[in-house]
């Protein structure tokens, strides 16, 4: 298999996906499924995979068939090494004949941006079932390896959906998603800053062209970061200022993207219940579901489970820059264009702190449980992290649980390993945040808890000298501060 060039950062997993299907010795043609969001190095990858291997990658162009096949056909041809282009006379012609290319070893074909080829030839994906049928020339006489690649979520994902011409010819599915929290700081050279990383993260995320699209370098230290995101993000000059709203407006799936974008404006604003989205729409619940599905398909918004009651559940936005855009951008567009960015961001810190820098910090510890921590910090293994809501007889109301982290064994009954909270706010956490879980531990209903489940704190700014001195003398306490989310387990 051939090795992950040095150019490319990160990504272990897909390109040993990726470099594993392509030098397969599986005899006959292969096809492949390669999607995911845009801008987050799929092309590059495949294209760096078509180098390594001598393979063959066709871009394909939002226009009318004959032109693709036309493209295509200069593309082969050049391929080929032959003088003239290669004039095919439909996409059964076309399809029959790149096949071929993998005739004689296992080799890559790559075409990218699929769906632009779909929308202007609907009947396509069934030309390459009948290509890839089992007794197909392909079948019998190729190892080519074609993989398909896309950023229209819905389109590629329909694909391999049930009744779709290509279910059951694929054996690779390969999304491409932004990288994870520690990826990402590493990517942007930050990971000796966590808290530089946590606030550039929350604005971001992990989409590795943003990089780029912010001028190619991420701020120097926390000093310099409102400066840089005043400079880089609200910029009206800068890739980045309208990315937000364009990521909505990119995926055809999406007829009216006026609805779907108050929606995400509903729950960056903090209605995170399918009831609350509906009131701040003004719309009936049943109304919603066309809208939460859609953003879902496409990777914008997430639908969270509640650890303690069934077909309970909230929505939070799955883009860090399309809650930016949201809270600050959209809201505030006229002051931005005339450059009072530095004026904007200071008089919005505290929707910055409530709306983004909070409820990220909640997500992150989430995450940190499920993919960072040990087995002996969460007394047990995390099969599931989620956040609850407690009903309470004492206080007469509910209490919010930042997260619940729930072991499922093979065998046996599904248990509570731990809860815990999590603080992104500005000042150290205390004793009362402790003495708060051990009574929420209690709330925990008895059929779900085995052992003393552990108690978790998390905290941005990290805990007060009494909080680690009592913590130090419990073995189920655990404090976790950004250095460790960052960097610890």
């Amino acid at each position: 298999m051939p090795l992950k060039p040095r150019r490319l950062f990160g990504r272990d997993a897909e390109w040993g996906a990726l470099s594993e299907f392509a030098a397969s010795d599986q005899p006959g043609a292969s096809l492949g499924l390669v999607y995911g969001r845009r801008r987050q190095g799929k092309t590059l990858m495949l294209e760096l995979l078509v180098r390594e291997m001598g393979g063959f990658l066709f871009a394909a162009t939002q226009q009318s068939e004959a032109q693709n096949l036309a493209d295509l056909g200069s593309a082969y041809a050049a391929f080929r090494g032959l003088r003239r282009p290669v004039l095919f006379s439909d996409w059964r012609d076309a399809l029959d004949e790149v096949l071929r290319i993998g005739e004689d070893a296992q080799v890559p074909v790559v075409i990218d941006e699929f769906p632009y080829l779909v929308a202007a030839s609907p009947a396509l994906p069934s030309y390459l079932q009948a290509s890839l049928s089992p007794l197909s020339h392909a079948k019998e006489h190729t190892r080519t390896r074609l993989i398909l690649c896309g950023s229209a979520l819905t389109t590629m994902a329909q694909l391999l959906g049930g009744g779709a011409p290509l279910r059951g010819r694929a054996s690779m599915e390969l999304v491409v998603r932004p990288f994870r929290f520690r990826e990402a700081a590493a990517f942007w050279g930050v990971e000796e800053d966590p808290e530089l990383a946590f606030r550039l993260h929350a604005l971001v995320g992990g989409t590795p062209a943003y990089r780029e699209m912010s001028g190619g370098v991420g701020p120097g230290s926390v000093a310099d970061f409102d400066v840089w995101v005043q400079r880089r993000l609200l910029n009206p000059a800068s890739a980045m200022f309208r990315e937000g709203g364009l990521l909505l407006r990119e995926e055809p799936s999406i007829s009216d993207p006026t609805s779907y974008a108050a929606t995400l404006t509903a729950v960056s604003a903090g209605n995170h219940r399918r009831s609350q989205i509906a009131a701040a729409l003004g719309r009936p619940s049943s109304a919603l579901a066309h809208l939460l599905s859609g953003l879902q398909d496409i990777g914008l918004l997430e639908q969270v489970d509640d650890a303690l009651r069934d077909k309970r559940s909230t929505f939070k936005v799955a883009e860090p820059v399309v809650r930016l855009h949201q809270l600050l951008i959209q809201r505030h567009e006229p002051e931005l264009v005339v450059g009072r960015a530095d004026r904007v961001w200071a008089e919005n810190a505290d929707t910055v702190a409530g709306k983004i820098y909070g409820p990220h910090f909640e997500e992150l510890a989430r995450q940190w449980c499920f993919e960072h921590a040990s087995d002996e910090t969460l007394g047990g293994r995390a099969s599931w992290v989620r956040p609850t809501e407690i009903p309470c007889r004492e206080h007469r109301r509910g209490h919010e649980l930042d997260l619940v982290v729930g072991e499922s064994p093979a065998f046996g009954s599904e248990r509570i390993t731990a809860i815990g909270e999590a603080k992104g706010t500005a000042k150290p956490v205390d004793v009362p945040e402790l003495e708060r879980l051990d009574h929420l531990r209690g709330l925990l209903p008895s059929e779900r808890v085995g052992p003393l489940p552990k108690l978790l704190l998390f905290a941005r700014s990290g805990f007060t000298d009494q909080l680690r001195r009592v913590a130090g003398s419990r073995s189920d306490v655990e404090l976790v501060d950004l250095k460790r989310l960052y960097q610890g387990a």
